[in-house]
């Protein structure tokens, strides 16, 4: 059974920064990955981090702002988000990949979390 648990959303305004965390218990995937979905929008891929070797991939829309990183130690992983927009508003998940293939496909993804809201006042 895993389990993932996310933890860091809030209001922010445009220029602001925030950082998303979430933790894993149960087994160790291969990544993990950011996912956002906004009112009304399909749910869109934003990063992902393998847990060897920490590589990082990130949406077009958030290179240079998000960084994603991770704790083994601790099974969590963080998305830093910094000059936050307003169209970066939106419920943020974390999800588990088991396997290499298409980062931003969301079905090789077999755990999510719960899902935090991130909103940006303009």
């Amino acid at each position: 059974q895993v389990q993932l648990v996310e933890s860091g959303g809030g209001l922010v305004e445009t220029g602001g920064s925030l950082t998303l965390s979430c933790t894993m218990s149960g087994r160790t995937t291969y990544a993990m990955g950011w996912f956002r979905q906004a009112p009304g929008k399909d749910r869109e891929f934003v990063a992902t981090i393998t847990w060897i070797g920490g590589s990082t991939d990130y949406a077009d829309s958030v290179k240079g702002r998000f960084t994603a990183s991770r704790d083994n130690a601790k099974k969590t992983v963080y998305l830093q988000m910094n000059s936050l927009k307003p169209e970066d508003t939106a419920v943020y998940y974390c999800a588990g990949r088991v396997r290499t293939g298409k980062v931003a496909d969301s079905s090789l993804y077999s755990y999510w979390g719960q899902g935090t809201q991130v909103t940006v006042s303009s």
